[in-house]
């Protein structure tokens, strides 16, 4: 069976539980992380002591989006993984762009606001990092013009780090210019039922 180490709140794992709900898959998650800590030999399963981790019939595999990559190849191929070429290709584009892109920006906005107490917070550095995540978002704003998800009309792997993303931006108490698109988006992937019960957290 595949197993799953991570907590639920965790965007991250958040991107892998989807998954694998799209996908149908049958899985066992483990607490880690945050306020559950590691098993004694987690490192030695993921050496950056961070979660998500998978074990898929003792395969190891860590980095969310890598798993989903890996999960949405094996098991969804002519769906969630696009069979041509280019699409998979511009369905991994938008997964990098994610995590390289928009969450570098995203996350230091993200953890002074929800993770860490008013007092401690540096406000200048929140600011700067809202600033930039919006121009980021503004980029997704552009592409989603015409578009129902990420690649056109089908939902595919592109669409769950995107997702997970903008539920967490369109909580957050900041400041946002208009974002029609984004906000259209985000109220299509809200009809998937996994998308709801993965995603649609409180965020802690």
């Amino acid at each position: 069976m595949l197993r799953v180490w991570g907590r639920e709140n965790s965007i991250n794992v958040q991107k892998v539980l989807w998954c694998c709900d799209e996908l149908g898959l049958e899985h066992e998650r483990i607490d880690a992380g945050g306020p559950f800590g590691f098993p004694d030999d987690y490192r030695s399963m993921n050496p950056n002591g961070l979660v998500p981790t998978i074990s898929d019939d003792g395969f190891t595999l860590w980095e969310s989006n890598t798993i989903v990559r890996y999960l949405c190849s094996k098991h969804g191929s002519g769906a969630l993984y696009p069979e041509d070429l280019r699409k998979r290709a511009d369905a991994g584009r938008w997964m990098d762009w994610q995590l390289g892109t928009l969450w570098a920006a995203m996350r230091p906005v993200f953890i002074g606001l929800v993770r860490t107490p008013p007092e401690m917070r540096d406000v200048a550095a929140i600011e700067a990092a809202r600033r930039q995540t919006a121009d980021a978002w503004d980029i997704l704003e552009a592409h989603l013009e015409g578009r129902v998800y990420a690649l056109g009309e089908a939902f595919t792997m592109a669409d769950i780090p995107l997702g997970v993303s903008i539920y967490r931006w369109l909580q957050l108490p900041v400041e946002r210019p208009p974002i029609p698109n984004l906000e259209a988006y985000h109220w299509r992937l809200a009809e998937r039922t996994a998308f709801r019960e993965r995603v649609m957290l409180p965020l802690t």
